[in-house]
């Protein structure tokens, strides 16, 4: 009998937990539908409204339409289209009901092509005659940099600023490899061609210090100009600050001029109070971004279309999906664009640091037979490094930041040799058998034999022949001049169009402007974006599955996580690669 009671028990136990489930369910569904619904509709603005630019998720290139990030949705990442971001801070510009914008800035998580994107959109808003107001607690270099352009920047009294110049790191894995029996087989061309640095040594090449030390004093001088106009400093006495790092706390961040006042975040809601004119506690209307873009239409009604193909991430082969530039999505695209009457020019927008060499010369080619059918321009934006290049080299024109990162015009071809430690670490042994000379070419269970040294070798050298021949042609230069700013070789955009690689210093509305002067519509065009960014439910449950299955690695291997991640990283790496360092980190 007890059995039974137990039984009965627990059965309307899990009914009644199945019934709450049900409801908590059902409520959720119901906010979910009705917060789809609020996000559909369009956002009104009140009058005397401030632009509420709180920028502290990751910024990439495109977004998708997300209309929970309001909601505390597990799994769910909140990231900023940088193109859309600069669309809403145009409109702003000349929105009667926006009077000026309050920046929110800590750390940006972008590079300092996307900084300076951002820069610019703000001081475009400025031309208005409205304000900018920048506050933070801390503000770190590229926040920083962004911020120096407000009308007035404020810090807390008990933060801090971060102002003692640029430096790239690198992280090298020789060592780790010598301990887990793994040896790296390398190929490759040209002395800049850094990538592979990483697995060969435990220190930077003289070469690759080089590049990088004039890469970032040049990065650095860029943003010195920047800063010291807004500022309204001497451009010397600026970067003697940041050399000096004098620098230290909030008061000597006021007493050097790079902070206006030192104010807590009421003080700083009574200055913006006293521009707008309001009294006391009175409300202030900020319209924060995610409700500012949803208060307007960019869609316009012209029947020309210039179409704005988005390279965001590393390339490989396949399909696109978020950090991955896929050759198939890609190539499909530009197919669509060139063969579609409507589309009158293209604007390839790249952020990348390359990928696999294969990828590259398929999207190559598509952008190639795009130039035959109608004007393409390529816009840098972060990176356009190695494969990201290579994408940029076949387009009627090059415009690229001056912090762009581009070039490593360079080619390597990297296989592990993981036979030692897969016997040693794990007791897995192979055992190839082959009907000729040669055997498997891309294996990890084996090292090479010197015949198939000597073909990964030529392979390379062929990759690198064809990439430089290709850019040689598409820059308009011998073959023998392009080499001399190729081997790998890491550039800014100031540097690379000093070389001949890049046509024209400026942003992505300059890239669109070439564009539509070369397609002969003047401003009679509406802008496309490509790919279409993956809905929102689809990019919830991928969120939502990957956050579930890093717990579960990060709980099982615990301090091994972070090898973990670099050696899946590897994979990729396999074969020929027209890739810049990675691991590179600028602060």
């Amino acid at each position: 009998m007890n059995f039974f009671k137990t039984l009965l028990a627990s059965c309307l136990g899990s009914l009644i937990a199945f019934i709450v489930l049900c409801v908590v369910g059902f409520f959720i569904l119901i906010g979910m539908i009705a917060s789809i619904s609020d996000s559909n509709q369009q956002v009104i603005v009140k009058d005397q409204s401030i632009l509420h630019l709180k920028l502290d998720g990751p910024i990439t290139e495109n977004e998708a339409e997300d209309p929970f990030e309001d909601l505390p949705i597990p799994g769910a990442v909140s990231s900023t289209g940088l193109l859309p971001l600069k669309r809403a801070i145009s409109h702003a510009k000349n929105d009667p009901k926006i009077k000026g914008i309050y920046l929110e800035l800590n750390t940006l998580m972008g590079g300092y092509g996307v900084a300076r994107e951002l820069r610019q959109a703000v001081l475009d808003f400025k031309e208005s005659g409205k304000w900018v107001v920048a506050y933070s607690e801390y503000y770190g270099e590229s926040a920083y940099y962004v911020a120096s352009v407000a009308d007035k920047v404020y810090l807390n009294p008990e933060g801090e600023l971060e102002f003692n110049g640029l430096s790239a790191e690198v992280s090298f894995f020789k060592k780790l490899f010598d301990k887990l029996d793994i040896k790296p087989q390398i190929f490759r061309v040209g002395d800049f061609k850094s990538a592979v640095e990483p697995f060969m040594l435990d220190h930077l090449s003289a070469e690759n210090k080089l590049q990088l030390t004039e890469m970032i004093a040049d990065m650095h001088q860029t943003m010195i100009g920047d800063m010291a106009a807004s500022r309204n400093l001497e451009t010397n006495r600026l970067k003697e600050i940041a050399d000096k790092m004098l620098v230290v706390n909030t008061k000597s961040a006021v007493q050097h001029g790079l902070v206006d006042s030192l104010m807590y975040f009421d003080q700083v809601q009574a200055e913006i109070r006293n521009r707008l004119g309001l009294s006391g506690n009175a409300k202030i209307n900020l319209v924060k971004y995610n409700k500012y873009k949803r208060s307007f239409t960019t869609t316009g009604t012209s029947k020309n279309e210039i179409a704005v193909i988005v390279a965001d991430g590393d390339i490989l082969p396949g399909k696109a999906h978020e950090g991955i530039i896929g050759s198939d999505t890609f190539a499909e695209e530009l197919r669509k664009a060139r063969t579609n009457d409507r589309v009158k020019a293209i604007v390839i927008r790249v952020n990348s640091p390359g990928g696999s060499a294969l990828a590259s010369d398929v999207m190559w080619r598509e952008i190639k037979l795009a130039t035959e059918a109608k004007p393409v321009i390529a816009s840098m934006s972060d990176y356009a490094a190695s494969g990201g290049y290579y994408l940029a080299m076949a387009c009627d024109t090059i415009v690229a930041q001056p912090t762009t990162i581009t070039g490593s015009i360079g080619v390597f071809s990297v296989l592990f040799d993981m036979s030692t430690f897969l016997d040693n670490k794990l007791g897995i042994t192979f055992e190839e058998v082959k009907t000729g000379e040669i055997g498997e070419l891309i294996t990890v269970t084996r090292p090479l034999t010197a015949v198939e040294k000597n073909i990964w070798q030529k392979k390379t050298d062929e990759i690198y022949e064809s990439f430089t021949s290709k850019a040689a042609d598409g820059r308009s230069m011998a073959v023998e001049e392009l080499r001399k700013v190729a081997s790998g070789r890491v550039w800014t955009g100031t540097q690379a169009k000093a070389r001949g690689l890049v046509d024209v210093l400026g942003n992505f509305e300059d890239a669109v402007t070439i564009a539509a002067r070369a397609a002969r519509v003047g401003d009679d065009y509406k802008l496309k974006y490509y790919p279409v960014p993956k809905n929102f439910f689809q990019a919830w449950l991928g969120g939502i599955e990957e956050s579930a299955r890093v717990r579960m690695m990060k709980r099982e291997l615990g301090t091994h996580y972070d090898t973990y991640q670099y050696l899946k990283k590897l994979k990729n790496y396999q074969g020929s690669q027209a890739r810049m360092p990675f691991e590179l980190v600028i602060e």
